[in-house]
């Protein structure tokens, strides 16, 4: 069975037993968090939502709170003597996919 989970403006398909990698949350590591956009069940039967399907919900543990990947930013104008180099490290969030019940 899997899912298609609404969360931080992006959407995911995740299945039981899926660890993802999500913008910052606000639980701690070790809780228990539950995404109520659920916007399609799949398996051997399918539910799609209008926009959401009724009742579903998607159970997760967080895992981690990280930092992503260092983005370098280099700003240059030809001519004029402008460089900039800024860095960013993007908040991340590890969970693991517990359980998806409709």
């Amino acid at each position: 069975m899997y899912a298609v989970i609404k969360t931080s403006g992006r959407q995911l398909t995740v299945k039981e037993g899926d660890v993802i990698t999500v913008n910052r949350m606000a639980a701690k590591a070790g809780e228990a968090v539950t995404f109520d956009e659920v916007l399609m069940i799949g398996g051997a039967k399918i539910a799609i939502g209008a926009p959401l399907v009724k009742g579903a919900k998607v159970t997760a543990t967080v895992s981690e709170h990280l930092a992503g990947e260092k983005v370098l930013v280099f700003k240059y104008k030809r001519r004029k003597n402008f460089k900039r180099t800024h860095g960013h490290k993007q908040a991340l969030t590890t969970i693991k996919i517990g359980k998806i019940s409709v």
